[in-house]
């Protein structure tokens, strides 16, 4: 085990609210919660301040519950554009200490500062506390940082020290710092690996250090190896270089997903199509803009009246970024997942596009294949995209939004989410 490495991990504060208070300074201090539409129910809290998350307010909640909670909660639409740009202007910090700077997500970012901590008098803790000073000073938002020999326990000491934090997790303190926690704050122990451990008897991360590797894989499989090494702090994954000329899309992509809570009720498998149709299309937009394809798409939907949430996903047989393959695998997969014609109802709905490769991978090639008209499909849907740029995103229109004029308010661009790499990219 190598703990010569010295390793940040920044994460900064409830990152979307951090940035409207930044901006609106009036909000400070204040219940803020960044969400949807409350009049038109796009109704999710994306993020909220620390005065509402007091008040009961979680992320991932709809809008009624943390009007419950929190009646006074100031609520503000989501800016993607500006929080992107607040996060380039964090990581031009970063990288004036190290130019191993890996993103996790748009609000948190890998340091490795092992070969830069002498400018800083050969500490790692004392470059941490004047990021955290310079994020505060020159972007107006605070940030927590967990300092380590790896990038696990650095995370770890982040999301221990909020808000405004600085945890260092050394070899000697990981006993006391690290094994008492519950198992789920351990990176990559979900709900479901948290519940089998509890069966296992595992509940705290020490336990999962001293488990028995065997039983560990058994019930996990290789993955549950993985967590153990985790816990015993043997990860020694490097800390990945990012460039900031490359576009952010291809350090932190995983995924490009698009879902939206729709303002009226869907309630027929015709309008949940059209409703895929216009997410999908703009996901497939999205990853021919940035030279992407596909190997698998997934489907989603959140029932009207209990807000539990389906999905469905498959491996397609060779990566696409074609428009009409993304939205008719997507539309399949929501609608042999639910039943119409016994009442059930969508809430939100949403497409996804994940393992992603480039656009132009080999692949083989199917001898008696619709090759042709996948090209003839792909010259269309770029010619669309050209005038889409050019004269924006409503030049070219669906005939299904112009003939249901409860479509025309969905704004598929708008809901356009990147999804975070994964930690084992």
């Amino acid at each position: 085990m190598n703990t010569s490495r010295a390793v940040l991990h920044v994460d900064m504060n409830c990152f979307y609210a951090g940035v409207e208070m930044a901006e609106r300074p009036e909000l400070r201090g204040l219940p803020v919660i960044v969400g949807g539409d409350e009049e038109n129910r796009h109704g999710i809290v994306l993020t909220a301040s620390y005065p509402a998350k007091r008040a009961g307010v979680k992320t991932g909640s709809a809008l009624w519950e943390a009007r419950r909670a929190c009646p006074e909660a100031i609520i503000v639409p989501p800016r993607y554009g500006l929080y992107q740009r607040y996060s380039r202007l964090a990581r031009t910090i970063y990288n004036e200490y190290t130019d191993l700077v890996e993103p996790f997500g748009l609000d948190e970012c890998w340091l490795d500062v092992t070969d830069s901590a002498h400018l800083a008098g050969g500490s790692a803790l004392l470059i941490a506390r004047e990021i955290s000073e310079r994020i505060e000073e020159e972007l107006g938002l605070t940030v927590s940082v967990g300092v380590s020999w790896n990038k696990i326990f650095a995370k770890f000491g982040s999301d221990h020290d909020k808000p405004d934090g600085l945890m260092e997790v050394t070899p000697q303190n990981v006993p006391r710092r690290v094994w008492p926690a519950p198992v789920r704050d351990l990176l990559y122990v979900g709900p479901a690996t948290e519940r089998k451990l509890l069966k296992l008897g595992v509940r705290t991360i020490g336990d999962l250090a001293q488990a028995d590797s065997y039983i560990l894989r058994r019930t996990l499989g290789k993955m549950g190896l993985v967590v153990q090494s985790f816990a015993r702090g043997l990860d020694e994954s490097p800390v990945r270089t990012y460039e900031p000329g490359i576009a952010d899309i291809e350090h932190v992509v995983k995924g490009v997903g698009n879902g939206i809570t729709v303002p009226f009720d869907v309630e027929d498998a015709q309008t949940a199509r059209q409703v895929i149709w216009l997410m999908g299309e703009s996901v497939a937009q999205r990853l021919r803009a940035q030279g992407l394809a596909a190997r698998t798409v997934a489907a989603w939907g959140r029932d009207f009246s209990t807000l539990a949430s389906r999905s469905r996903q498959t491996t397609l047989e060779r990566p696409t970024q074609l428009t009409s393959e993304i939205c008719s695998t997507a539309a399949d997969l929501l609608c042999s997942d639910w039943d119409f014609a016994h009442g059930e109802k969508l809430r939100s709905l949403g497409v996804r596009a994940s393992n992603l490769v480039p656009a132009d991978t080999a692949v083989q090639l199917d001898l008696f294949g619709q090759e042709e008209k996948r090209l003839q499909a792909l010259a269309l849907d770029q010619t669309v995209d050209g005038l889409r740029s050019r004269f924006g995103n409503h030049a070219v229109r669906r005939l299904s939004e112009l003939t249901n004029p409860r479509l025309s308010t969905l704004d598929p661009e708008r809901e356009n989410v990147v999804h975070p790499v994964s930690f084992f990219a």
